[in-house]
């Protein structure tokens, strides 16, 4: 019971916070009035230290931006649901952690608060929800972040410099 239960949780997990970023995606990319609170309140918290236009709708961090990378996580988190692409829950559970981060990070440190659409601060549980089992999901799948590491410093390295790298001798005085 207990090795059927805990297979169950990262398929959940995928089930949930793809449904939560999912359910976003029609506030961000309708412009709804709801996001146009949310975002406009980041941006004049923003235009306030220099920053203007940084989440307007062109900004680094609009709507658009962030709706694009939690589209992103969830297509990752569905797919993983398929056992032989289950290594990609790790990806889209790091995405999503990074996503969640900022998001959690604006409502508790700017005055977006936690209650900015008058929600009764349903929006923020929910991110903090995604959040944390986003981390507990990128801690679960650490030996395939690592792996993910070690084939991209792979591709990224030339073969012979790492070859080289590992064969030279120590330097005078490194001993």
């Amino acid at each position: 019971m207990k090795i059927r239960l805990s297979s169950l949780v990262p398929v959940a997990y995928s089930l949930v916070a793809s449904v939560v970023f999912l359910d976003s995606l029609r506030f961000k990319f309708t412009n709804a009035p709801e996001t146009q609170t949310i975002f406009g309140k980041l941006d004049a918290w923003a235009a306030s230290f220099g920053a203007g236009g940084l989440f307007a709708q062109t900004g680094l961090f609009s709507q658009y931006v962030i709706g694009s990378a939690e589209l992103v996580a969830s297509t990752l988190l569905l797919a993983s649901l398929l056992p032989r692409l289950a290594r990609l829950r790790t990806l889209g559970a790091l995405i999503a952690s990074a996503v969640m981060t900022g998001a959690v990070s604006f409502h508790l440190f700017t005055p977006l608060g936690v209650d900015p659409n008058m929600d009764g601060g349903g929006l923020f549980a929910m991110a903090v929800v995604v959040w944390l089992s986003s981390i507990a999901m990128v801690i679960a799948g650490r030996a395939t972040l690592g792996a993910l590491a070690v084939a991209i410093v792979n591709v990224l390295v030339a073969p012979g410099a790492r070859q080289h790298a590992e064969q030279a001798p120590p330097s005078p005085g490194s001993a």
